[in-house]
């Protein structure tokens, strides 16, 4: 597509005029290529920022009222590159020069945010001062609402820790082995292996709740231990949380097992719209990139959640929407006073259509 834009295709394309409020046929051409890579290079390191603060505002806006709470994954995302851009950086796991940006989705799949940085694992005082702009901002529309953070164990740090519990935030966070913890579940591992080995086949899982405080950390606090024991061996994993309330295994399955959902949507947003394509000189000019990917990718996930409920579109990928609902020809005639666009009839999706376009259609003034 790009190359098709480049030639001035989608310049003159009739439902694009449309969506900018320009005649189809009359109307002036989109801008051009080199003009849309001006504008990627036209916003300075304030003006990102309110950018920034302005999809959070955005966020909290999506929702019809003050919701009473909210569950934020964090979690980033390997960008390879291939030039000399600002803030790249190699990374050895992957053995590739790349960015690593932080992605915030909340648990619904809405994108709060993304921030461009180099390709290393963030440290913990750079995750916590991440965290508090975004829960600052946040709390600036709904200064009452439950905030619950989850992410893997490279965010459970002494300083996001801490944050957590100076903000009010809960938070189930992984937590890395090591022997300490080992310590605390020799019992219950050796006993599940003793019973998978009665009855072997199925996989057996198993919980256990303790306290346990690092030596970095500056208060004890509780962790749950899961002890698997299949065919494919023994795989043992913690977490830690500030959630007084509910079982161990329930806590991991349904609570912390549910971020693994935030992959999905970061595949979503590079796979299917491109967003690793931050191939600007300027780190700035890439971190613009992100947020127009970051819009794109608004488009997209409001277009599914109109979808009808309890209807497989509501699980659609975005490359399967852009397929079976936008990529349709059409018709479009330009008259003196109206402008018809005319679908083919034999559309197997005109009823999915017709209840998108009256569910998106906007309010009509009274």
């Amino acid at each position: 597509m790009s190359h098709y834009y480049w030639h001035g295709g989608l310049r003159n394309d009739p439902s694009f005029k449309i969506t900018l409020e320009r005649n189809p046929e009359t109307g002036a051409p989109l801008c051009s290529q080199p003009t849309i890579s001006r504008m990627e290079n036209l916003p300075d390191t304030r003006t990102l920022i309110r950018m920034c603060r302005e999809m959070v505002r955005f966020y909290c806006q999506s929702f019809p009222r003050a919701s009473g709470q909210i569950v934020l994954d964090i979690d980033d995302t390997f960008d390879a590159v291939h030039g000399y851009q600002q803030l790249r950086l190699f990374n050895a796991f992957y053995d590739e020069y790349g960015f690593q940006p932080i992605v915030v989705f909340d648990g619904d799949g809405r994108l709060v945010g993304a921030l461009l940085r180099p390709a290393r694992r963030p440290k913990g005082a750079e995750s916590a001062a991440h965290i508090r702009r975004l829960i600052r901002e946040i709390r600036k529309h709904w200064p009452r609402t439950e905030i619950l953070l989850r992410a893997d164990s490279h965010y459970c740090t002494p300083e996001v820790l801490d944050l957590c519990d100076s903000l009010g935030l809960r938070y189930v966070f992984g937590l890395s082995r090591n022997s300490r913890l080992a310590e605390n579940i020799l019992p219950l591992e050796a006993s599940t292996a003793a019973r998978y080995a009665c009855c072997p086949g199925q996989k057996l899982r198993r919980f256990r709740t303790f306290s346990y405080a690092a030596r970095s950390w500056s208060k004890p606090r509780r962790v749950i231990a899961r002890v698997e024991v299949s065919p494919k061996g023994r795989d043992t994993r913690y977490i830690v949380t500030n959630l007084e309330r509910g079982r161990g295994k329930h806590l991991y399955e349904k609570i912390y097992s549910a971020r693994g959902q935030a992959e999905n949507h970061i595949k979503a947003w590079k796979a299917h719209l491109a967003s690793d394509r931050t191939s600007c000189s300027k780190a700035n000019a890439n971190q613009m990139r992100l947020m127009l990917h970051g819009c794109a990718y608004w488009i997209w996930w409001t277009l599914r959640a109109a979808c009808p409920k309890r209807s497989p579109w509501r699980r659609a990928q975005f490359d399967t929407l852009r397929l079976q609902l936008v990529k349709l020809a059409a018709t479009i005639v330009e008259r003196k006073t109206r402008i018809i666009v005319t679908l083919p009839a034999s559309c197997p999706r005109q009823g999915l259509l017709r209840f998108l376009f009256d569910a998106l259609a906007p309010p009509r003034p009274a």
